[in-house]
């Protein structure tokens, strides 16, 4: 089995700031990391291999120090990484950016199952995935809790909807898109990161990926941040105490004198 994951690196930081003109995330200066849930994306992967054999191929697109990234996963057990780096990407819309990775998964030849994090930090839409699918024309499966096997290029899975708990099989080629908390992710131990240094790592550009330049970037994106507004911080309550009387007498009084402003 050849198993596909698309990872994405997010910036490493609370205080996220936007560029107001654009809209876009500022990671000028601000240190990246593997985004979290597609860490459980990879652990499945992982337990994948270990129970049917196969290979794991990486796919990110980002800038070049993206490659971090990869490496972790090739530290943890994966064979093979991509990274799509190119000027020409730039501000891609979720569309945009399955469109680049759906360039790339075709460079890779053949491949059985992309598996996906269910969202990243950074953007938070759970676009990607089911867009990546739509352009490479698989079977798409979300909220994907567990997989329960893998038999005669067919996928059995679990998924978790909000008033129900489902079970399918799917024909493979498929993308399916793991929710957080599926498994544990394992950590890269000395010995992997050793190894991880002697795996393929391939950055490709743009053009090596054959993509259709207004497909991609800023240009190929249908939607933009038309504005972008971080919201004031909340004052901190009041609390009130004593018995119930004598707390509705005080409420009473600071709503008579507007301490308390509605929000």
């Amino acid at each position: 089995m050849k198993i596909i994951v698309c990872l994405k690196q997010v910036p490493d930081a609370e205080d996220v700031k936007t560029d107001p003109e654009t809209g876009r995330i500022i990671r000028e200066g601000i240190a990246g990391t593997i985004n979290p849930f597609d860490m459980f994306a990879l652990e499945e992967a992982l337990r994948l291999k270990e129970t049917y054999g196969g290979k794991i191929v990486l796919l990110s697109m980002g800038p070049q120090d993206a490659y971090h990234t990869l490496r972790y996963g090739l530290a943890v057990g994966a064979d093979e990484a991509y990274l799509l780096s190119d000027i020409k990407f730039a501000g891609s819309d979720t569309l945009a950016t399955a469109y680049a990775l759906s360039c790339g998964i075709k460079q890779l030849d053949h491949y059985d199952l992309i598996i996906c994090g269910i969202q990243t930090t950074d953007g938070d839409t759970g676009q990607v995935g089911a867009n990546l699918a739509e352009i490479l024309e698989i079977p798409n499966v979300y909220y994907v809790n567990k997989i329960i096997k893998y038999q005669n290029k067919k996928i059995e899975v679990e998924r978790l909807l909000e008033d129900r708990c489902q079970i399918l099989q799917v024909t493979l080629p498929c993308l399916i898109s793991i929710i957080k908390g599926t498994n544990i992710p394992r950590m890269p131990t000395l010995r992997g990161k050793i190894e991880a240094e002697n795996k393929l790592l391939k950055i490709l550009n743009a053009s090596e990926v054959k993509v259709i330049e207004d497909r991609c970037g800023l240009e190929g994106s249908p939607t933009r941040v038309v504005k972008v507004i971080i919201p004031n911080k909340r004052k901190q309550g009041v609390i009130l105490k004593g018995c119930l009387d004598q707390n509705i007498v005080k409420l009473v009084q600071f709503l008579k004198n507007k301490k308390v402003v509605s929000i």
